[in-house]
């Protein structure tokens, strides 16, 4: 069974690493630029992605506002969110968490890293 991602980052580079990290664990990925680009690719999306890996700071909307959108929408009820940003303050981390998202991870981050939380997440199975 494939599993679905969607990368969201205003940073090619960023969505281009994303990409590869999780691409390795067999997810097939989509990519959105801002968090409105991100929910006309959920709109258009059959099936609906698993997993969306979403920074916060982002243009015309971030990552908490796109995370609220899909929180408010039944359609996306089983969506895991996970943040992953630079935004590094405990009030940040709470206000995200608070609104929906599943986990939080600080950049930079190692491929390790971003393993540790899919597998926290129960996307994927490490080390069997």
């Amino acid at each position: 069974m494939t599993v679905h991602a969607i990368v969201i980052d205003d940073s090619s580079a960023m969505r281009r690493i994303l990409r590869r990290i999780v691409g390795q664990f067999g997810f097939e990925v989509c990519e959105a630029g801002n968090g409105r680009e991100a929910l006309d690719v959920l709109a258009a999306s059959d099936p609906v992605p698993e997993l969306a890996l979403i920074d916060w700071n982002m243009p015309e909307m971030n990552g908490l506002e796109f995370i609220q959108a899909v929180r408010k929408d039944s359609r996306y009820t089983r969506l895991t969110l996970l943040m992953v940003t630079t935004e590094s303050e405990q009030s940040q981390i709470v206000r995200a968490l608070a609104a929906g998202a599943h986990e939080y991870l600080i950049k930079p981050f190692t491929a390790d890293a971003v393993a540790e939380k899919l597998e926290l997440l129960g996307l994927i199975t490490v080390g069997v």
